[in-house]
């Protein structure tokens, strides 16, 4: 009894002193467990692909002289939305150009381009599978929801243990931070297709993957791409996060900018990942209302 009135007292002053969950410990384990596991694995048949993407893109992208890059965007823009985005992405890539950023915009450019490929590659057939396993989502839900509010920065520490430092984690940690929207959308936008149409394409016959790929894929394209949109500008922010574990391009104008309390050197960074966002957003948002679904509904 004498002791009970002390502990009483100490769980109404402040209960949490008296119990701690040891969450930090098992994270900590549980990761040096992956990390001595897994680590061979990973070096060997995981980064070596992502490693070879990226170094094509890259390569293809500071191989094309910036004249014939600039007329290529604008075709891109023009076709994809208006004249009007072709003129603003050239005029957009022109400015970080002359900042002195054109090398950093390239490898930049690369890191996204690579990392929205794998998230598109992983991400859409996840997406179909929920839209027609209840299942499925149902397991996949909470880790989708982990894996989009995590903080970016705790990417990083797992990725460098499992990969070292460089390009290749950056990557991995992007592709992981920017897939969910991906997945998402896709199995949302699968789910929305109206009965009518997968029910007139049974008529006829159809299988269901027939039903699948020329009834509801591209009818839930305006949500697909909606997902690309956002998993897009994830993956940016991400890929200027990963300058601090060696990911180079414009991020690391930023990351070195920071250390030095250069505010003229960060500045022009981030603005070059502002120029770039919003030519990637423009490019992918005229995509997503050219798609068939968009002129579909227009139609009706």
């Amino acid at each position: 009894m004498n002791d009970l009135i002390p502990m009483l007292g100490g769980f109404l002053s402040d209960p949490f002193e008296l119990f701690n969950i040891p969450i930090e410990e098992w994270v900590t384990q549980f990761v040096n467990w992956l990390v001595d596991t897994f680590r061979s694995f990973f070096r060997t048949y995981v980064s070596p692909p992502v490693k070879a993407v990226m170094e094509s893109v890259q390569w293809l992208l500071t191989s094309t002289p910036p004249l014939i890059f600039l007329a290529v965007l604008f075709v891109i823009g023009w076709r994809s939305a208006s004249w009007k985005v072709g003129l603003f992405a050239i005029i957009a890539f022109t400015i970080i150009g002359f900042m002195g950023l054109w090398d950093g915009l390239m490898v930049t450019l690369s890191l996204v381009i690579t990392a929205v490929l794998f998230c598109l590659v992983i991400g859409i057939p996840i997406g179909i599978l929920c839209s027609r396993k209840d299942l499925t989502y149902t397991i996949l839900r909470p880790i989708l929801d982990i894996m989009q509010t995590t903080p970016p920065f705790v990417y990083l520490v797992p990725a460098v243990m499992l990969f070292s430092i460089g390009n290749v984690p950056g990557l991995i940690a992007t592709i992981i931070f920017a897939m969910p929207p991906t997945i998402r959308l896709t199995n949302l936008g699968i789910r929305q297709v109206p009965g009518q149409y997968t029910e007139a394409a049974t008529a006829f016959g159809s299988t269901p993957r027939q039903i699948l790929w020329k009834v509801q894929v591209p009818l839930a394209l305006p949500t697909i791409m909606a997902g690309l949109n956002q998993t897009i500008m994830l993956a940016l922010s991400m890929v200027v996060i990963a300058a601090i574990i060696g990911a180079g391009g414009l991020g690391l104008e930023v990351f070195q900018g920071l250390n030095r309390l250069d505010i003229g050197q960060a500045f022009v960074g981030g603005l070059g990942i502002v120029l770039l966002a919003m030519v990637l957003d423009r490019i992918t948002q005229g995509l997503g209302d050219k798609a068939p679904g968009n002129r579909a509904g227009g139609d009706e």
